[in-house]
């Protein structure tokens, strides 16, 4: 259980992410101008439609977990759902992307209605997924390696996504727009079904709960309420996402009304999501050097600090635009990896510290911490950019073009100071992981023991 893994398992394992990739970076960084600009809705009222449609979807993340946690098949509790689910996610992404021919209001209601479906499709198939990774090692640093790959997987994908779509939705619509988004999104579901299926075949459950467990939900649930680690974590996330989704979706209107260079929007999503997969693939030498607590410490301040600095480059030096989006990348990819794989040791930390295993819950919070801190951006673009004045495909007044430039910036950088002090109170350094582990691990051997001995009785 604490051999190395292969590197063909953890290739596959990483799959999975670009699959959901197809998916959520589009989300992050297209979503909200795709709503203004496309499909017509107002910006207050994309605002409100995330923030509404994610608190909606924040039921569906633990009773998710609880269900995957209780499923028994052959082939695992989590590597089922990576099939089960690709015909849901796959309509829902054509469906969302799809605008209706039809009065105002029907359209809103087309936009809440697949929205919505596109949230809980997602949480069907990516909260196991997730989970995933808690069972297949109990190793802590061979969790942050098979992470590392993860999102190596997720922002190589990511990179291929921002630069590509709107090249994409261009050549498929050729000339209508609406056609090109809903084509691509096509294109993309079958790719992601692709590898959603190589990460079922390519990877393996090693991890069970006891075997006498039998836990109801509310057990679960208020498990979740005594695990400080996972508190701490489930906060940090909330926080750190609104930072990455500000940045991420506020970056196409920077550039499209700031700098008034749409052409370069690609190009500055691609640099950040390369920046990002290497920073990720840097975790595990990372991680030989500093405890995964200080580490978030050092790289979250660098982060508020580089997005300070961002407000004050002018609107012509686009070569500094470029250089910081990189550095920020750098700072941030790690994040994801060390986050997830403190995920993982929380749900051993709950197990020690209950008897109890409850893996997929764990790890539906880190889903809908995403989620939710994707629509508190969300709401926060929208919101303030209606108030200052924002009217799509129009030259911007200076207080809408301001507010973009906050949004990219400042404001991202609140967060990032926020987070900071959150990290300190996370308590499951190096020393107390490996205490758990040791204590799960003769606990375990104890148990075999236990059962060979009633098998020798009853052959008796």
């Amino acid at each position: 259980m604490n051999s190395k893994l292969p590197l063909k398992e953890k290739v596959a394992y990483a799959c999975g992410d670009v699959a959901s990739n197809f998916y959520w970076r589009v989300f992050d960084v297209f979503l909200f101008i795709f709503y203004t600009d496309v499909f017509g809705i107002s910006a207050a009222a994309v605002g409100t439609l995330m923030l509404v449609t994610r608190l909606i979807d924040a039921f569906s993340d633990p009773l998710m977990g609880a269900l995957a946690d209780r499923t028994k098949t052959r082939f695992g509790k989590f590597r089922p759902y990576l099939l089960w689910g690709i015909l849901p996610i796959v309509a829902a992404g054509v469906l969302t992307f799809t605008v209706p021919d039809t009065s105002d209001g029907n359209k809103l209601i087309w936009a809440y209605g697949t929205y919505i479906f596109m949230m809980l499709a997602y949480t069907f198939i990516n909260v196991p997924y997730g989970a995933l990774l808690g069972v297949i090692t109990s190793n802590t640093q061979q969790r942050t390696t098979l992470t590392s790959f993860r999102f190596i997987g997720a922002f190589s994908g990511g990179s291929l996504v921002a630069y590509l779509t709107p090249e994409l939705v261009e050549y498929l619509g050729r000339g209508n727009e609406a056609l090109g988004w809903q084509l691509t999104m096509g294109l993309y579901g079958c790719i992601a079904a692709v590898l959603f299926t190589i990460t079922f075949y390519g990877t393996k459950e090693r991890i069970a709960p006891p075997p006498e467990q039998k836990t109801p939900i509310w057990q679960d649930i208020k498990d979740l309420g005594q695990n400080k680690p996972w508190l701490v974590l489930f906060v940090l996330a909330l926080i750190i996402m609104i930072t990455i989704s500000l940045r991420a979706s506020s970056g196409t209107f920077y550039f499209k009304y700031y700098v008034q260079r749409p052409d370069l929007i690609g190009s500055f999503a691609m640099v950040y999501m390369i920046a990002l997969a290497i920073g990720a693939a840097s975790t595990p030498l990372l991680t030989r050097f500093f405890d995964k607590r200080k580490l978030l410490i050092i790289l979250i301040s660098i982060v508020a600090v580089l997005s300070t600095a961002f407000y004050f480059v002018p609107n012509n030096n686009i070569k500094l635009m470029f250089v910081l989006q990189i550095m920020i990348g750098l700072a941030l990819g790690p994040k994801s990896p060390l986050v997830f794989s403190m995920y993982a040791d929380t749900a051993d930390f709950s197990q020690w510290k209950t008897g109890r295993r409850a893996t997929a819950m764990i790890f539906s919070a880190a889903t809908f911490a995403q989620k939710l801190g994707g629509a508190l951006a969300g709401a926060t673009i929208g919101w303030l950019l209606a108030s200052l004045g924002y009217i799509a495909n129009q030259a911007q007044t200076g207080a809408s073009e301001q507010g973009i430039v906050l949004l990219l910036t400042i404001i991202p950088a609140v967060f990032a100071a926020l987070a900071v002090p959150l990290i300190m109170l996370y308590p499951l350094d190096d020393k107390t992981l490996e205490h758990v582990q040791k204590e799960l691990a003769q606990r375990s051997a104890n148990s075999a023991d236990g059962l060979k001995g009633d098998k020798v009785m009853l052959n008796e």
